[in-house]
């Protein structure tokens, strides 16, 4: 049971390992599960007694899985969390462990169309069984549409000028692959910072196609009904959407971040943060792996008796 490191390097692994304070009798959920460098890392410290719950709704994080009576990998979307975990049994686990973002695997595999570095049909599906792909939206989204998606997950500043672009493209072929895109959106990318604009249009085109920010939403709101009391929610992301909804939602109980009190005023919230600040990577782990540059990591214990 190896890690696979080609797949994808786990991010601030002993962090994440030590937020969980893993009971080796206890229930575990990774609702991220990819390359399994995390979830071994937890299974590997659980008794035959324990169990391990994955998450995965990418077909090839499937092959990183393994066989064991207290491992289970379920083939869908952390969305649905409450649902898989009352199929299997299981009322309240001890800890929660999501990865977000993309691994290092769906960008690496040009194919799938996740990075502008290179030339791809456009995809960007984590589910391929999904209706919607990136070329899909590119050339049907209207252009209002594709102005909400571009302002909203890739907090471009040009955005107006950038939709027209693909829009005049589109009329006379439609745009097929990563590269076309880049062609096409090129000519918007402020001089020298062309590679940080491309990134930001292909999160926006990514987060959309995968309904990133509202998986999130419906999974951070199950997870005060799956967790027992004292137990905690570990959750590492990538960008401030991301940051800010997990934030908003460990220290105020709340997406929106508006705080909700009783009659008496106390403020009424299912999570306590065991840390104010994320920790974010140290120098080491940026030498070995760069994309650990933008992780965030927060941790919040469930409050209850």
């Amino acid at each position: 049971m190896e890690n696979n490191q080609e797949y994808h390097i786990p991010v601030m692994l002993s962090e994440c390992i030590d937020a969980l304070q893993i009971d080796p009798n206890g229930i575990y959920v990774d609702v991220t599960f990819g390359g399994g460098g995390h979830s071994r890392a937890i299974f590997e410290k659980l008794s035959p007694q324990g169990k391990l719950i994955v998450f995965d709704q990418d077909k090839d994080a499937q092959r990183n899985a393994w066989e064991a009576p207290n491992f289970y990998f379920v083939d869908a979307n952390f969305g649905f969390l409450s649902n898989h975990l009352r199929l299997l049994g299981v009322k309240s686990v001890d800890g929660i462990l999501a990865d977000l973002g993309v691994s290092s695997h769906q960008f690496d595999e040009v194919a799938r169309g996740f990075s502008f570095r290179g030339d791809a049909e456009l995809d960007m599906r984590m589910n391929q069984k999904s209706e919607l792909s990136a070329k899909k939206l590119i050339n049907e989204y209207s252009e209002d549409d594709l102005y909400r998606v571009f302002r909203m997950y890739g907090e471009v500043s040009n955005t107006g000028k950038l939709v027209r672009a693909i829009m005049d493209a589109r009329v006379s072929a439609p745009i097929k692959t990563t590269g076309e895109l880049t062609a096409v959106i090129e000519k918007c990318a402020p001089k020298h910072k062309e590679h940080k604009y491309f990134a930001q249009v292909f999160q926006a085109i990514r987060i959309e196609v995968n309904q990133e920010m509202s998986v999130l939403e419906d999974f951070l709101k199950q997870t005060e009904t799956v967790l027992r009391p004292g137990g905690r929610l570990v959750v590492m992301s990538y960008h401030s959407l991301e940051d800010r909804l997990v934030k908003n939602y460990m220290k105020r109980g709340s997406l929106t971040g508006e705080i909700t009190k009783d009659f008496y005023g106390n403020v009424l919230k299912p999570f306590t943060e065991v840390v104010r600040h994320p920790i974010i990577a140290d120098e080491a782990e940026l030498e070995m792996n760069s994309r650990a540059r933008s992780a965030k990591l927060r941790i919040a214990v469930r409050d209850g008796e």
